[in-house]
């Protein structure tokens, strides 16, 4: 008996020690649960109410630093531009300027460029970064990208100084000429000669500024505002009759074929415009004695069909390096050659801002001595097709053959139209062709 109530005993004892035991650890296990760990000191816990929501809605990307530099709170933008990296403030001058103001409580501001993550080419991101306090023991940093708004910057400032020279150019001759005038008043033969310079000059000046006014009205107005159903065969019949003079003074022939009757939707105007310019530039890029196409064509795409019309000449070509920046602004391939032509360098500017308010895109394929082909891809009318453009976003230009984006690789015909009617042999074994009339 003696045996068994020892065991009894030492069996209740166990027990009671197991019971305080499993208490002792449940007790330790909340309390463990209730203490701030390090995680959730660095979460919303410590931020002051609302600051979170506030930062959540705000497109700069946005740090909190606590005392120790250490990341609390950063927005997705932040990570993106990688100013966040392994729960630290990643660029340091943006660092000294938190611990300048956690340490005085002086609002800090500073415009960094900072090298572009994830690229190897050295390109900068400029950046704004904007330091205050934020509480007590917390340092807010706003950075805002500032790269396009530079970037838009200097396209504006480039387009000015352009601008003003392109101006002041046949400004400074008229002046010239108009001295040369007056001090050869007595020799009429000069004074014949200098006033058909000045003439050229004055014929000069107004395009330029008649271009700028088209320019600035494409880039502003909505096609869609005064929009009809347009017949294609009649924007050529229109472009064609624009170059009539120049393509017979340089014994080019101009010819057009493919599929007749289309319709595009848009403003009349400003595509009669956009391909006057591109058929213009063919004559005016092209040797005598040459021929000058245009071929009009229908192409499936995914939004529905397109209308394809291309413009083909046999002229000096553009080089690879010339052909991504044939559409900017004042940009010439041969600037020699288009100050001889009267050219101003924004034709093709506004064929491709025509094209993508229209939402279609203008492409262009060429080699060095045997011609371009320039291709406008606009939404063909009927079908609600015409809605599209309203929604179109700018298209960026594409430098691939003109058949590339509507028709089967085996279709490509590279500088030619699909029209073998229209195919244009190298210029060297063409003879003069009779002008069309």
């Amino acid at each position: 008996m003696d045996v068994n109530a020892a065991v009894a005993a030492l069996a209740a004892i166990a027990g009671v020690c197991t019971g305080v035991i499993a208490m002792l650890a449940f007790r330790w296990s909340e309390r463990d649960q209730a203490r701030p760990t390090r995680t959730s000191l660095n979460t919303d816990a410590v931020l002051p109410p609302g600051v979170d929501t506030v930062l959540s809605v705000l497109r700069s990307s946005a740090v909190v630093l606590d005392e120790s530099d250490s990341v609390v709170k950063a927005s997705s933008a932040a990570y993106a531009l990688g100013l966040v990296r392994g729960g630290k403030l990643a660029v340091e001058p943006m660092l000294h300027m938190a611990r300048d103001t956690r340490r005085d409580g002086e609002i800090r501001q500073v415009e960094l460029d900072l090298p572009r993550r994830g690229t190897g080419r050295g390109e900068a991101l400029a950046v704004s970064a904007r330091v205050a306090p934020l509480g007590s023991r917390l340092v807010l940093l706003l950075v805002e990208d500032l790269t396009e708004a530079r970037r838009i910057e200097a396209v504006r400032r480039d387009f000015v100084a352009n601008v003003s020279h392109e101006l002041k150019t046949p400004t400074g001759a008229l002046s010239l000429l108009s001295e040369a005038v007056m001090d050869a008043s007595d020799d009429p033969e000069a004074v014949t000669r200098f006033a058909g310079r000045m003439q050229i000059e004055a014929t000069r000046l107004t395009n330029l500024v008649q271009e700028l006014i088209d320019l600035s009205r494409v880039q502003n107005d909505d096609p869609l505002e005064d929009s009809e159903s347009v017949r294609v065969d009649e924007l050529i019949a229109e472009a064609m009759d624009r170059c009539r003079q120049p393509a017979s003074t340089k014994q080019i022939n101009m010819a057009s074929g493919g599929t007749p009757g289309l319709r595009v939707w848009g403003n009349r105007s400003q595509l009669a415009g956009a391909l006057g310019n591109l058929v213009e530039n063919a004559v005016n890029y092209s040797p005598a004695r040459t021929r000058v196409g245009i071929a009009v064509h229908r192409v499936s795409a995914s939004g529905g069909n397109l209308i394809e019309i291309a413009v083909t000449d046999q002229g000096i070509g553009i080089s690879e390096k010339d052909r991504e920046r044939v559409f900017e602004r004042f940009y010439r391939v041969d600037p020699a050659r288009s100050r001889a032509t009267g050219g101003t360098g924004l034709g093709l500017a506004i064929v491709k801002h025509v094209a993508a308010s229209h939402g279609g895109e203008v492409t262009v394929w060429s080699s060095e001595g045997q011609g371009s082909t320039f291709t406008l891809r606009l939404p063909e009318a009927g079908g609600g097709k015409q809605k599209r453009a309203r929604d179109a976003p700018d298209t960026s230009v594409s430098t691939a053959p003109a058949a590339a984006a509507g028709r089967p690789a085996e279709e490509d015909h590279g500088p030619y139209p699909a029209d073998p009617s229209l195919r244009l042999a190298p210029p060297t074994v063409i003879p003069a062709p009779e002008v069309l009339p």
